[in-house]
Order: structure tokens, then C-alpha cells, then sequence
């Protein structure tokens, strides 16, 4: 049989949310992509839901906000954090999170445009591959990876159909979004670091109408711990995907105890034990099995190759961080392709994707695996333990709610168990502060700033070089924007104050000699962007005669205070630096 061969820039493999929003992007900047998947479509399954603002603003990005909002739970429906020991019996705490208490909400909207929400990945998942075929990207379905290997030149896959059929593809670059199994990091040589096979689980998607139990109290995840059950999610952890009837049932299970049954009696029984309503009914849709794993990937390149997302990084789904990070992996990567690939930056910059990223993964992977050990306290403090039949486990019940010296005691270990739960569901530093450290960032040797309360759970946005710019209100003409709506979208963006005049004919001498396309944007009183709350003075760290240079990925890549000798010469040398122009 003869084997077709077609040759692209960069070829995409997989189409999760890494992979589809890579696609996208590769699209908006004019890159030839072409994107395979061995899946026949988008998935079927919630999967990842937890959608935080880092990856909104990626969304923002692409234009499709509003699509994922609508297709998503609203953050205030996302609020409360249950443990009880079923939906119909005794509550033993409740937690506000994702931002959406009355002390974390402005922390939260004072930092970014953009809103936490609860986008299912079966959802999300359409939404970014509408956005990518409206934007012309290359995606084919039903190609399976078969055979990969690289040179000096580029990379050769073979990709296999439903038929049998083969077809070479020739590629200068390749990304592998290919998930958690990543073909494309096993074969090309990937080194992975950590444990895998930590902790067993079972996935159930199910619709049960549970409005009664919920509508007073609503969220996103529910902790049903049933006494005499000693695991840290009980016999259920709930995961709301359509508020409040459609779920996914999310259990632990020990293989060494041999595998759960599957059957829709065991899996409807074992529904029913954490309802508490056998009146309710239950409807399976569907089970998945799947495991705990705490890896990294040492470097994010290998050669011309580079992975993104469950590729790069393996975790618990604690904190929500999966998705999210792996939108973000692609952002960061989409436009150092770009730029490459149109000869502006040299091939060095490309090195600079793990120098970034990798770090990150790293602290996310820590983080979650983290928060699944600080689970424990709370089971602790309930007094749960192996062997203990539920008559013991409903004695303790009992006793922690009791008016006595011990039953306040243990209620006091509870309330700081829950306490410590915020390290895993409001942790806005570690959702969204990101702090790049690369040749692609030019370092003015200032401190980055560091704030009053804890890193972990609160944000401190800056204008610091290798931060995300620091999102503040401006207007423009009648129009209310964020400073964030002003730079992006593949493209560099030169940030200045009233006094700029020496910065525009700087940047139109050097976008002519260097082929760029540098935007100029004003962010001032009265300026182009009116400053109209004076929130950009505040935190631009800048004078009036200053400028922010911002890569396409929002990330500030140098600061300087105010006006230099010479302006295109100062910039000249910075955009050599950054884009590696050697």
C-alpha cells in the first residue's frame, strides 16, 4: 500500500484542551499546522471542569470568553465546598471557595477582567475546536501516531486512520499534547520525574436530580464521608457538571483489594449510599477508571520537540489546576513558534518555553499532590479509622457535635482541618501569580514585589519583567477595558505614559528594519487609554516618560523607568535579547 506524505510547520498531537487551544492559536498568528488526534471527536466525559482566570484570559485572547462562559457554571454557583456524611444526612462542614466568598471576591476581580467558572472539559472541548476551524487551523480526527523520530531538520510522524491507512508527515516542529500516556514524550526520549500509581480511582457520570439537596448550598464539589469508611473522600467525592443534575462520582479504590465492580447495580448502589434518598433516581451515562500521579517532565524540549499540558505535567486534580495549567503551556509556546518559524526571533528563543514553564509545572504538580495529603486532617478530625464498623463511626458523629469539653475539642481540630482546605480551593497565588525567569525576560534588578499575606492564597500582580501585565481599569472613548485587552493576541506591545513621542519613532524605525509589528498603546490620564481610575499609575512601576514592553503572551519582557539616551537604541537591544537574534 502506497503512503500519502504532506509536510507542515508544526504538527499538533492531540486535541485536549492543550492541543486545541495550541491549534487555535498556531491559526490567529498564520502558522501552517496541522493538528491529529487518534480520538473520532472531542471528549465525551467532564473530565477537567475547575477553569480559573489565568486560562480565561487565554480565552480572552482568542475572542471566546463569552462562548466558555456560556457554556460554563457561573462562579457564584460554584461556591460551596460540602462534607457531609450523605447529600440527604448530617452536614459536618461547609467552605467558600474559588474566590467567591464576601473576603476573597475582591481579591479576585481586583486582579484580572476575567471570572473563574466551572467549564466541564466535554464542554470546553467543543468551544475550542468551533474557535480553531473558524480560524482555519488544520485538525484531523481518527489519526492515530504510530511512528515519530527527529533530526537537525525537523520531524517525521507516520499517522495511522480507522482503515489502516498511513500518511507521513514531514514537520520543522512538533508538540506533543498527546496527554498523561504521551506517545510523543515516550517516544522521543522525554525524562519524567516522580511517582505514578499512587492512589486508584473511579470516575462515574451520572444524572440524578439533586436540586432538594443542593439549591441552598451551592457548588461545585460535595465530600460525602460515611462513617465507617476510613478514605480522605469518603465512598464519594460529588463533582457538579449541570447544576444539580448531572454529576460525576468520583471514589478511591485499592487495586491490591482487587478491581470495583462495574455493573450498573454496584455503581448505582454505590451511588445511593452517599444520596441518601432512595428515592432519587440515578441514571449511569458512563465509568472510567484512572490513577494518581505526581510527574513532571525534567525539560518541556527535546530537539524540535515540546510537550504541553498531561505531556508535561501528572497530578491530582487538587486545586483545579490541570486544564488550566495546560492552556497556559500552550500560550506560552504558540508564539515563540510563531516567531521562529517567521524568522523575527532566532531559534534560541524557543529554549526559553521550558526555561518558564517547566518551574511552573513543577510548583503545580507539588501544590496538588500537596493538597490530597492535607485531606487528611479532616478525616482525622471526624475520628474515622480503618476496621471501625458505622455504629463507631456515627458515635463519633455524635460526639463532635456534642455540648461537651471533648465534643468542642474535636470540633476545633475540624474547624482548622477545614481551615487548611484553602491551600487547595482559594490558593490565588498559586492560580495565577506566574513569575518567568528566562532569556526571554530582561531584568531591571528590582525585587519583585512581595505582599503582606500568605503567596499561596493571595495574588500580588505586578509590572515586574516576567510577570503577566497587571490588570487595571482604563476606558476608551465610552468603552470600559482592562489593560490586558491591550496587548496579546500575537503580537509585541510597547506600554507608555503621556510623554511618548520618543517611543513612537523608535518603534516605527524598528518594526521597519526588523520586520516587527510592534504595537504602541498609551495608558495615561486623559491619554489614548484613559487611566480614569488611576489604578495603571499606581502599579505601572514606571514614570510618565517610561515604557512596558509586553510579549504576545501578556508577559512583560523589560521595564524602563523613563526616558533613555536613546530610545531605539535601548529597545534595539532588548529585542535582540528577548527574541534570541543573536
Amino acid at each position: 500500500m502506497s503512503r500519502a506524505e504532506i509536510s507542515t510547520d508544526v504538527l499538533v498531537v492531540g486535541a485536549g484542551p492543550a492541543g486545541l487551544t495550541m491549534s487555535a492559536l498556531l491559526a490567529d498568528y498564520g502558522v501552517d499546522a496541522i493538528t491529529v488526534t487518534k480520538f473520532d471527536s472531542t471528549a465525551r466525559t467532564p473530565r477537567a471542569h475547575i477553569t480559573n482566570q489565568r486560562a480565561m484570559e487565554v480565552y480572552r485572547d482568542l475572542g471566546i470568553e463569552d462562548e466558555v462562559i456560556a457554556v460554563a457554571t457561573p462562579n457564584e454557583l460554584m461556591s460551596n465546598n460540602v462534607w457531609a456524611t450523605s447529600f440527604a444526612g448530617t452536614e459536618i462542614a461547609r467552605l467558600q471557595t474559588w474566590g467567591s466568598s464576601t473576603s476573597r471576591r475582591a481579591d479576585y476581580e481586583s486582579v484580572s477582567p476575567s471570572r473563574m467558572c466551572n467549564a466541564p472539559q466535554h464542554r470546553l472541548e467543543p468551544v475550542l475546536r468551533a474557535a480553531a476551524e473558524r480560524k482555519r487551523a488544520d485538525l484531523r480526527f481518527g489519526l492515530e501516531l504510530v511512528e515519530i523520530e527527529q533530526d537537525e531538520d525537523g520531524v517525521r510522524a507516520v499517522v495511522r486512520d480507522a482503515n489502516g491507512a498511513e500518511t507521513a508527515i514531514r514537520a520543522q516542529y512538533i508538540v506533543g499534547a498527546d496527554g498523561a500516556r504521551s506517545f510523543v514524550g515516550e517516544r522521543l526520549g522525554f525524562e519524567y520525574q516522580g511517582e505514578t500509581g499512587l492512589g486508584a480511582a473511579l470516575n462515574i457520570f451520572l444524572e440524578a436530580d439533586l436540586t432538594e439537596y443542593c439549591a441552598h448550598r451551592p457548588g461545585t464539589l460535595y465530600w460525602m464521608t460515611q462513617p465507617g469508611n476510613n478514605y480522605w473522600v469518603g465512598s464519594g467525592t460529588w463533582i457538579c457538571v449541570t447544576p444539580f443534575t448531572e454529576w460525576v462520582n468520583l471514589s478511591m479504590y485499592d487495586p491490591a483489594e482487587g478491581e470495583p465492580d462495574l455493573s450498573e447495580e454496584a455503581l448505582v448502589e454505590r451511588v445511593r449510599s452517599t444520596i441518601g434518598d432512595d428515592g432519587v433516581e440515578v441514571n449511569i451515562k458512563s465509568v472510567s477508571k484512572w490513577q494518581i500521579n505526581h510527574v513532571v517532565a525534567a525539560s518541556y524540549q527535546r530537539g524540535r520537540a515540546f510537550v504541553v499540558g498531561d505531556a508535561a505535567h501528572r497530578h491530582p486534580p487538587a486545586n483545579g489546576l490541570g486544564s488550566n495549567t495546560s492552556v497556559q503551556d500552550a500560550f506560552s509556546l504558540a508564539w515563540r513558534l510563531a516567531y521562529v518559524l517567521r524568522g523575527i526571533a532566532g531559534p534560541g528563543l524557543l529554549d526559553t518555553y521550558s526555561q518558564e514553564r517547566q518551574p511552573v509545572g513543577r510548583k503545580v504538580v507539588d501544590r496538588a499532590m500537596q493538597s490530597v495529603v492535607d485531606m487528611a486532617p479532616i478525616s482525622d478530625a471526624l475520628g474515622f479509622a480503618p476496621g471501625q464498623s458505622v455504629a463507631e463511626g456515627w458515635a463519633n458523629v455524635d460526639e463532635l457535635f456534642s455540648p461537651t469539653d471533648k465534643g468542642a475539642g474535636r470540633r476545633a481540630a475540624l474547624d482548622a482541618a477545614v481551615e487548611l482546605q484553602h491551600y487547595q480551593f482559594n490558593a490565588h497565588g498559586v492560580e495565577f501569580d506566574l513569575r518567568y525567569d528566562s532569556d526571554a525576560i530582561v531584568d531591571d534588578g528590582t525585587p519583585w514585589p512581595c505582599g503582606e499575606r500568605d503567596p499561596e492564597l493571595y495574588a500580588t500582580p505586578s509590572t515586574h519583567p516576567g510577570a503577566p501585565v497587571a490588570h487595571a481599569r482604563i476606558q476608551r472613548g465610552n468603552d470600559a477595558l482592562s489593560t490586558i485587552d491591550i496587548v496579546g493576541r500575537g503580537e509585541f506591545t510597547l506600554v507608555t505614559g503621556i510623554d511618548d513621542a520618543h517611543w513612537r519613532e523608535a518603534v516605527e524605525a524598528l518594526n521597519r528594519e526588523l520586520g516587527t509589528s510592534i504595537r504602541v498603546v498609551q495608558v495615561a490620564a486623559r491619554g489614548e487609554y484613559d487611566d480614569v481610575y488611576g489604578d495603571w499609575a499606581r502599579i505601572r512601576g514606571v514614570e510618565d516618560s517610561g515604557a512596558l514592553l509586553v510579549r504576545p503572551d501578556r508577559v512583560v519582557a523589560w521595564r524602563e523607568p523613563g526616558r533613555p539616551a536613546d530610545a531605539a537604541e535601548a529597545l534595539r537591544g532588548v529585542l535582540d535579547t528577548v527574541l534570541a537574534r543573536g
